[in-house]
């Protein structure tokens, strides 16, 4: 076996008293491709700056092989002190080597390389540190959420370059298809240890499940020595014989220390949405919408009709029209010609992408409040600030804090939480995967799902939107809008483009075009399997219905006591609102079980 590149061994690092690190190892072999993944604040991107140089750890060996060449792709990278994104991309060559892929990859990427870095989006600084990463030619390419912020046909144009590059890969990302595109091995970062899978991101999750439950069982065995020990204590035998048995008292004193000192599995965000009521069975009906801006068409002649429940993302590439488009659909933008019709009753909440309403000097317990208590009303229950925030793993200490001292990932639970606290029966999602870990995407995805309301999403995340959507809206090379059913594996299937997309460079001119007269696609049915969300809410929506006729069987035997009215007349007509409620809720759960069920009948034949 060669030997390594690059190799990280017994690493140690504390910060603010806290052991980050308690003997890490990365080991990087010639041609490897590595996932480097863990929860959000486990060290990940700590780790890969060790590897780089960038951070001194308190303890433990690096080495590099002499004359190896690292490159490290950071999340935010600094373009500042550059006079064009050019220079920058040929700073990361040594001297004597002729720069010319800098220029050849940033023209691949959309970029002409004369652009200025304070003129530039978050997405085109990304580009650039890309091809500064990339055009050297370097022995171990070190990435940290490199699809940040790069749109889909970027983000495919990356996976085929990674794909053929010769270079070792170490990639951290939260995106499920990249990591299973790329990955041949993968390293584990869990409380302060690393472990490593030889197997490549696709197998990850149901090994870190089992390590999961090895450790249960594992902490339940100790538990239960522990309780053997000291019953045989308690019956006297160390008072009698206490000169023969004190290596068994010290035996036990060790096993309640191992049981201490255990450091416990991170929590999950628990994720409640606050219902503001069901709308009408139509929540968005556009025909034969347009819009554009200087002379420029972004949409041309569009038209869909979005029902209750429905889960509609839009995607494709930056500057395309997909927030344009979202603006419409919410009544937030009126189109230059066409027509748009909202249904009844709509209560819309929106989590931006930007992050731009949070205010970084106000504290976290103000931004859920608006500065009013320490209260925050969630499905109609008044909770306590820190209680609710615990929801989203923040601790208690961080309630005062400012926003600012949040990384990204906080920031994105924050958006998270506050959101989900306010009434809605449509939510809209803008890039709602930046910086959140997999376990959180698995309960977001989760929500989608079961929320009882209509979902509009824009992403990039192409497993996000397997997982989610029931129909996707994007542009196709031409520049036309186009409406498929299913997620983006779907869209591709339609398209006859299945294990593949197309070009960065296609598509993104495209997007520049003017369109010719276009219109919406009736697309076939999906065929063959039902979709994730699909099979959650069928298995789920008996329980649902369940529980909704507990409910009611609990109001009406309420609303059967003759004394009620005269006793609490507002209770009388809350109770018999709320069975109203419920029974238009059981309803639309009964008859998606049934579509679905005739569903999945036809499917299996």
């Amino acid at each position: 076996m060669a030997p390594p590149v690059l190799a990280l061994k017994n690493i140690e690092l504390t910060f603010g008293g806290t052991p980050l690190f308690e003997g890490c190892d990365l080991q990087v072999l010639p041609g490897d491709r590595i996932g480097l993944v863990g929860r959000n604040g486990s060290g990940k991107s700590t780790l890969l700056k060790i590897a780089a140089g960038m951070v001194q750890p308190d303890d433990g060996e690096i080495f590099t092989q002499p004359g190896a060449k690292i490159a490290y792709l950071h999340q935010e990278p600094d373009l500042s002190g550059y006079a064009t994104v050019l220079d920058y991309a040929e700073d990361a060559f040594s001297d004597g080597e002729d720069p010319y892929k800098a220029r050849l990859l940033l023209n691949e990427l959309g970029l002409s390389g004369d652009e200025k870095p304070g003129q530039i989006s978050g997405g085109q600084g990304r580009r650039a540190a890309l091809a500064a990463a990339l055009a050297p030619g370097p022995d171990v390419l070190l990435l940290d959420e490199p699809t940040n912020h790069l749109d889909l046909p970027a983000i495919e144009w990356l996976e085929r370059e990674l794909a053929k590059t010769r270079a070792a890969l170490v990639l951290i990302s939260h995106d499920r298809a990249f990591l299973r595109g790329l990955t041949a091995k993968t390293v584990w970062i869990d409380r302060g240890q690393s472990r490593e899978l030889n197997q490549g991101f696709g197998a990850f999750e149901e090994w870190r499940d089992t390590v999961f439950e090895q450790e249960v069982l594992e902490r339940h065995k100790l538990d239960r020595k522990i309780a053997r020990e000291l019953s045989w204590m308690h019956d006297g035998g160390v008072t009698a014989r206490r000169k023969r048995n004190m290596r068994r008292v010290a035996e036990l004193d060790n096993l309640r220390s191992q049981r201490r000192d255990a450091r416990a599995q991170q929590g999950t965000v628990k994720m409640e949405v606050t219902s503001a009521g069901i709308t009408g069975k139509l929540v968005v009906e556009a025909k034969g919408i347009s819009k554009g801006y200087d002379g420029r068409t972004l949409i041309d002649d569009f038209s869909t009709r979005i029902a209750r429940r429905d889960r509609v993302a839009l995607a494709g590439p930056n500057g395309s029209g997909k927030t344009t488009m979202l603006k419409m659909l919410t009544g937030e933008l009126e189109p230059d010609s066409g027509s748009i019709r909202h249904g009844a009753n709509l209560e819309i909440i929106t989590l931006e992408q930007t992050r731009e309403s949070l205010d970084l000097n106000t504290s976290v317990s103000d931004t859920l409040t608006g500065g009013g208590g320490d209260s925050v009303v969630v499905n109609g229950a008044s909770r306590h600030v820190a209680s609710y925030l615990k929801d989203f793993l923040f601790a208690p200490e961080q309630m005062r804090s400012a926003v600012s001292a949040l990384s990204g990932g906080e920031r994105a639970r924050l958006m998270l939480a506050r959101a989900l606290a306010k009434p809605s029966n449509v939510l809209v999602l803008d890039e709602p995967t930046n910086d959140l870990d997999l376990e959180t995407l698995d309960l977001l995805q989760e929500l989608v799902a079961d929320y009882p309301g209509t979902v509009l999403l824009v992403s990039h995340d192409r497993d996000f939107l397997d997982r989610t959507a029931t129909s996707l809206i994007t542009q196709d090379a031409s520049g036309q809008w186009h409406e498929y059913a299913g997620g983006y594996t779907d869209m591709l299937a339609q398209r006859g483009i299945i294990g593949g997309g197309e070009s960065t460079r296609s598509q993104s001119s495209a997007s520049s075009k003017s369109t010719g007269k276009g219109s919406s696609v009736s697309p076939p049915a999906r065929k063959g399997k039902l979709s994730f969300k699909d099979k959650h809410e069928l298995e789920t929506l008996p329980k649902t219905v369940e529980k909704l006729s507990a409910e009611i069987g609990k109001l009406t035997s309420k609303l059967a006591d003759p004394k009620l009215f005269t006793r609490d007349p507002n209770q009388f007509h809350a109770s018999s609102k709320k069975i109203g409620e419920l029974e238009a809720q059981k309803a639309v759960a009964e008859e998606r079980w049934m579509e679905l069920e005739m569903r999945r009948e036809e499917l299996e034949g």
